[in-house]
């Protein structure tokens, strides 16, 4: 019975691996936030409703976290773009 379930998990997470191919930066964080928080608050509490909970709450983090990158890189690029064209400050 470990034998099965270890083998379906495997199949599981090798086939959401493989469609993370062609997703966008910030799906890949917001699902990576939900799979993280989900299993983090699944293995804590036990309970499938709180993994739930967990879920939305990692997704909402992986979000977040990916408007930060873009607005971290549009100021990078910002910077960049100001230092080429030698504008004093």
């Amino acid at each position: 019975m470990i034998r099965n379930t270890t083998i379906c998990g495997a199949l599981a997470a090798a086939l959401m691996l493989s469609g993370c191919a062609s997703m966008t930066d910030t799906q890949k964080r917001t699902t990576t936030g939900a799979a993280l928080g989900g299993a983090v608050v699944g293995v804590a509490t036990g309970e499938w409703a709180w993994a739930a909970a967990g879920a939305a709450a990692g997704a909402a983090g992986g979000y977040l976290y990916d408007q930060s990158k873009k607005n971290e890189q549009k100021a990078y690029e910002a910077g960049v773009r100001d230092a080429q064209g030698g504008k004093p400050k």
